[in-house]
């Protein structure tokens, strides 16, 4: 007679992994857009209606301004997940893993400080002073006219998470790094890349039109 086998032992669940938050700037990315459209229509004009050096002025042009228009408007993006932060601004990506974050942090603009010193500006979280007049005008009104009859200690301290956009974003950042730091994922130096593929066509761009103004 054959013993039975024994049922395997119950499995651990996996430790779910969750998409990358991703902060952008919306106003930036439509400024962008629009400012491409522009860039398009008048540098596509010149090409097809311009005589001379005209059309290679404007495509050297467009190949100078395209690239840093989507630089500084479309490509910035902070990505977060629990093992990470990556910060992607006009010309550099920056991977920081949260054990290397001291602290995330917004005064006149949104910015990360890690463990050995170094600063990386959030290009794609930009603080708005007046919305953080906004707000702060928002909590005084609900402080004076609040029908509980508190005083306004009380009515800060009921409104102390209504933040401008940009605070609330570093806010959550900031949990997000005391949170996970101690993960084993978490773990590591912080990695820099430059931005090759923005500054390798402006450089292009603005080689051949200062060649194409010299010789007139």
């Amino acid at each position: 007679m054959s013993t039975p086998t024994p049922p395997p032992p119950p499995q651990q669940p996996a430790e779910p992994t969750y998409a990358d938050r991703v902060f952008r700037s919306t106003m930036g990315i439509a400024g962008g857009v629009l400012l491409l459209g522009l860039a398009g229509w008048f540098c596509g004009d010149a090409m097809i209606r311009g005589e001379g050096r005209t059309p290679w002025v404007a495509l050297a042009g467009l190949l100078f301004v395209v690239p840093l228009v989507v630089a500084f408007t479309i490509r910035p993006a902070v990505f977060a997940n629990d093992d990470r932060l990556r910060i992607r601004n006009p010309f550099r990506s920056v991977l920081l893993p949260w054990a290397a974050v001291a602290d995330v942090r917004a005064g006149y603009s949104s910015e990360v400080l890690t463990r050995a010193g170094a600063k990386y500006q959030l290009w794609a979280v930009p603080v708005s002073l007046r919305q953080r007049k906004r707000v702060a005008r928002r909590q005084a009104r609900a402080a004076q006219d609040d029908p509980h009859g508190r005083t306004s200690v009380h009515a800060r301290v009921d409104d102390q998470d209504r933040l401008a956009p940009a605070d609330q974003t570093v806010a959550d950042l900031r949990d997000l790094a005391e949170r996970c730091a101690t993960r084993p994922g978490a773990q590591g130096d912080p990695q820099v890349r430059w931005a090759y593929e923005i500054l390798a066509p402006t450089a292009a761009g603005l080689v051949l039109l200062i060649v194409l103004l010299a010789i007139g």
